[in-house]
């Protein structure tokens, strides 16, 4: 998986067309793996396949994943550092507790 982060378009279109990987992603990381649609795997020897028939096919005709973003919006409680504040909210908004985000945004704490 490679991962681009710049805002040059041009640059991201030939890194694209131009590097061979089973997965891209421009301007995050992790988040290719969120989105189900997308196929992820590697190429060459890294890569897994199938063949026969239609599989045979999709074996060969290499897919890749490509996912862009802008950082438009980007909440930079997702990057370091980590203050105690961002980790009580990062806590609470993965364990859904709703409260612990009010809680957390507002700077309070149960703890």
């Amino acid at each position: 998986m490679f991962v681009l982060v710049v805002d040059d378009e041009q640059m991201k279109k030939d890194f694209v067309q131009n590097v061979s990987a089973g997965g891209m992603l421009v301007n995050d990381t992790i988040l290719h793996l969120t989105v189900s649609s997308l196929p992820f795997g590697g190429v060459g020897e890294s890569g897994m396949g199938a063949y026969h028939g239609k599989f045979s096919f999709d074996a060969f005709s290499h897919k890749k994943g490509v996912l862009y973003r802008s950082f438009d919006g980007d909440a930079t409680t997702r990057y370091p550092p980590y203050t105690p504040q961002k980790h009580r909210l990062l806590k609470a908004v993965m364990g859904g507790n709703l409260f612990g985000i009010i809680l957390a945004l507002i700077g309070w704490s149960r703890d």
